[in-house]
């Protein structure tokens, strides 16, 4: 009887110890589901894509290419053709991209490579419809466009533009488009980065995304959980897997109405070139960070001239918006509305000053204008011989040009010039402060080597810099 008690209690202790493993996994289970649903883990994306793909085109172009009939024509006179006569050429190139419907009148954003130069635009829905169409408005520096179909239809889906500023590293996205022309493709994964500036443009602002984009989906967009386009799919990265970039919503919502009404883009300007800030630059101008945007160089009778804004003066703020980098600044003034007076803070000699400034109008000729004034050797930053680099680099000389910054791997740093370097010549002319320098770069041959003059803790020579 014993035995037999004893063998009742172990078994009692054992169903009762799997009761509580059971209570215990399904109390996690519980857990579990809860927290996934407060973070708003999806279980599938079936109903985000089903919502969304309807408004998502294929977008197909034919461009007519014309082929010279002896590609080596120019190098002879007339009459002196080797070969005759040999008429040119065309054939039709054809190309494939995505877009998404904005509104009922039938207006599609996609990226402006996608179009650029095209004959013929045709769209082509979820449904199996196909519609002719044509460009109504382009903005090359941001890669953006807007197309409108022109021939009879109705019934559209849309989709619409949500706030990409909301959007964290780590959320849930959706990529739709027509990657390798294989229509419709839905991709998932998150935002990567935010902000990234990848060199495409004076406006980088790009939201990075581990959802696969390819040849294809350009144009197409890049979705939220709600269903909101917060990103226009644009740019890959050809040397690696997992990284694709798309134009933020808010951008998108400054430029699209403006090439819907106009078909270009106005943006504002104020006349300052700028640089980044470099540890090195930090100390040398006794700043608390590398923050803001370094003026390098003003245009005179611009806007920051008539403001007071000087070369040496760091931007940190701009109409009440933080400068973190200097990509900020070109873009934070080109969305500004023309004729607006804003304020801009700035440190110059360890003081915040804030000023007033007005906003102008860029223009082809204004830029143009500013590169002039700007002139400088890639990879090479110079100034006059102040005080503040005197006492930096431990300089007796007055005369000349001060190296300030050297960009890593340049032609600069590759010739061996250095940061505290005084060039006293170039292509054999003195130059004895910044705008002699200016003036002697801009007389400088622009397609072969630049010689200078170099005095370096008491030596002179010479080192060229090839300029490609």
């Amino acid at each position: 009887m014993k035995k037999k008690t004893v063998f009742a209690l172990r078994a009692i202790i054992l169903l009762a110890a799997f009761a509580g493993f059971l209570t215990s996994a399904q109390s996690g289970c519980e857990k579990m589901k809860s927290r996934s649903e407060y973070v708003g883990f999806p279980q599938s994306f079936a109903d985000l894509a089903e919502k969304v793909k309807p408004a998502v085109v294929n977008i197909s172009t034919e461009t007519t290419v014309k082929i010279p009939g002896h590609p080596f024509r120019h190098y002879f006179g007339p009459g002196e053709e080797p070969f005759g006569d040999i008429p040119d050429r065309e054939f039709k190139q054809q190309s494939l991209g995505s877009g998404f419907i904005i509104d009922k009148d039938g207006f599609i954003i996609t990226n402006n490579h996608v179009v650029e130069g095209a004959d013929e635009i045709k769209v082509k829905l979820a449904d199996g419809r196909e519609f002719e169409a044509r460009v109504t408005g382009r903005d090359p520096k941001t890669d953006l466009a807007l197309i409108k179909i022109s021939s009879v239809f109705k019934n559209l889906p849309t989709l619409t533009l949500g706030d990409s500023d909301k959007m964290r590293v780590g959320d849930w996205v959706l990529a739709i488009g027509n990657p390798f022309g294989l229509e419709h493709t839905v991709t998932q994964g998150i935002i990567s980065a935010t902000g990234r500036v990848i060199g495409s443009g004076p406006y980088d602002n790009f939201l990075q995304t581990d959802a696969p984009i390819n040849p294809g989906n350009s144009g197409g967009p890049l979705v939220n959980l709600k269903g909101e386009v917060i990103g226009i799919n644009s740019a890959i990265n050809p040397a690696g897997q997992g990284i694709g970039f798309a134009i933020p919503s808010s951008m998108a919502k400054t430029i699209i109405p403006q090439i819907k009404e106009k078909g270009k883009v106005v943006r504002g300007w104020i006349g300052v070139s700028v640089q980044n800030i470099t540890p090195e630059i930090s100390q040398a101008f006794e700043l608390k960070d590398t923050s803001g945007a370094l003026v390098s160089e003003v245009v005179s009778d611009s806007p920051a001239d008539s403001a007071g804004i000087k070369r040496g003066d760091v931007i940190v703020s701009f109409d009440r918006k933080d400068i973190h980098k200097m990509q900020d600044l070109p873009r934070i003034v080109a969305e500004t509305a023309v004729g607006k007076s804003v304020d801009i803070k700035v440190i110059r000699e360890k003081k915040e000053l804030t000023l007033q400034i007005i906003i102008a109008e860029l223009t082809e000729e204004k830029l143009a204008r500013q590169e002039r004034q700007s002139e400088d050797m890639p990879g090479l930053s110079v100034d006059d011989i102040t005080s503040r680099w005197r006492s930096r680099f431990g300089l007796r000389e007055n005369t000349g040009v001060v190296v300030i910054e050297v960009l890593q791997g340049s032609a600069a740093e590759k010739s061996g010039v250095k940061p505290g370097d005084i060039i006293k010549e170039v292509n054999h002319t003195a130059v004895r402060n910044l705008s002699e320098y200016n003036s002697a770069i801009r007389n400088a041959s622009r397609n072969k080597a630049v010689l200078f003059l170099i005095s370096r803790a008491g030596r002179t020579f010479f080192v060229t810099i090839i300029v490609s």
